[in-house]
């Protein structure tokens, strides 16, 4: 969701390749949502099979984002204060102005006379409890600067991102004296910060203790908390940006190990979690948690076969990078539209593993006319509208 503006190069060509797969991704989890966040779809197994199917196989999304960031602006060439204007600023304005109508909505649809429920159609997470009150709409409004609401569950990765981009002046000061050694150290170190959520699942318990590695109720930043979380995918899209001298046969190989290894164990453990009713969203989301080990190993699988894409035909170029341009823009509207394509494809008469891979295209394209208007309707202006 980066909206770093493209250069003309063969890297940014496979680039590009890698920014279309992980857009329809983040599109396609959202397109689950409503397969498993409903009581109603958990009870038809059909959905829960596909949810979990479909959710394993696309949680490299937005950890291929933050990759991207990293391989594209570290290190960081400006001042701080240059670097903090041209990122943080110019997404900022569509985050707040689309945050805002995402909580605004109910209180539009009380005004149009709709019932609650149509809520609850649209972003799945309210299960349509939100209330139509203007009062309460700008309550969530004012909350803005500090959390997303349900309304808008996407826009988590908002606040990541900015905060991504405060980090990274600070980050690419060390990044520019590490020799590669030392960043394959850090690395490592990350990886192993990755099974922090399984061991706190799974080994705090057996020894009958709430905390892991010094954390505790008066203190969260643990041992290994300086080195976890996506500041890791930033430093691996970094270290990657090189590539490799794998022939393309090794690398398939090897990619589809990884990826082999990283599905089966997200899929095992959702579809576990999901089969059983007792189990609370955090169980329902362990597995699917983006810093995790098995979703890294998936994510590095993609992004270094994506890598090896070498396309010379100025057509295909050409269309990726129109493809491309919106990208940030198409985030951050898509989810308005993920409600009503499952309401039109869901009861169709399509198979079910039919109805994401169209419901992700259906609304990719949708989203990139939306922004593509609001570019010929406002120009450069749009900027500020959608990113």
């Amino acid at each position: 969701m980066d909206n770093t503006i493209n250069r003309q190069s063969e890297r940014i060509v496979w680039l590009d390749v890698v920014r279309i797969v992980a857009m329809l991704m983040v599109i396609g989890v959202h397109c689950i949502d409503p397969f498993y966040i409903s009581p109603a779809m958990r009870d038809i197994p059909e959905y829960t099979q596909w949810a979990a199917n479909y959710g394993s196989f696309f949680r490299p999304s937005v950890p291929l984002f933050a990759m991207m960031t990293g391989l594209l602006l570290l290190p960081v060439k400006q001042t701080m204060t240059d670097f903090y204007k041209k990122r943080i600023l110019r997404v900022l304005f569509p985050i707040i102005i689309w945050s805002v109508f995402y909580n605004l909505f109910p209180w539009f649809t009380g005004l149009l006379g709709l019932p609650k429920e149509v809520i609850g159609d649209f972003f799945c997470y309210t299960q349509g409890s939100e209330s139509q009150a203007l009062e309460d709409a700008l309550k969530d409004v004012a909350m803005i600067p500090f959390q997303f609401s349900f309304k808008e569950n996407h826009m988590w990765y908002m606040y990541l991102l900015i905060g991504l981009y405060l980090y990274m002046p600070f980050f690419s000061a060390w990044i520019e004296k590490a020799t590669n050694k030392e960043k394959r150290i850090y690395l490592g170190i990350w990886f192993v910060s990755l099974f922090l959520p399984y061991m706190n699942a799974y080994i705090a318990p057996l020894f009958g203790v709430n905390y892991l590695f010094g954390e505790a109720t008066w203190n969260a930043y643990g041992l290994f908390y300086y080195f976890a979380g996506f500041n890791g995918y930033l430093m691996l899209g970094h270290f990657l940006k090189k590539g490799n001298d794998w022939g393309i046969g090794k690398t398939i190989s090897i990619c589809v190990i990884l990826f082999i290894i990283g599905y089966y164990i997200t899929w095992a453990g959702f579809s576990s979690a999901a089969a059983d009713s007792t189990s609370t969203e955090e169980e329902m989301e362990l597995f699917f948690t983006f810093c995790s080990p098995n979703v890294a190993i998936m994510t590095a699988a993609v992004f270094l076969l994506l890598q090896k894409i070498r396309i010379n035909n100025q057509v295909i170029v050409r269309f990726l990078a129109r493809t491309t341009k919106y990208g940030f823009g198409i985030y951050i509207v898509h989810y308005f539209i993920v409600g009503p394509f499952f309401l039109l494809i869901g009861p169709s008469s399509i198979p079910i593993p039919l109805q994401v891979p169209l419901m992700s295209i259906c609304i990719f394209a949708v989203g990139w006319l939306f922004v593509a208007c609001m570019y010929k309707i406002f120009g450069k202006n749009a900027v500020y509208i959608v990113g």
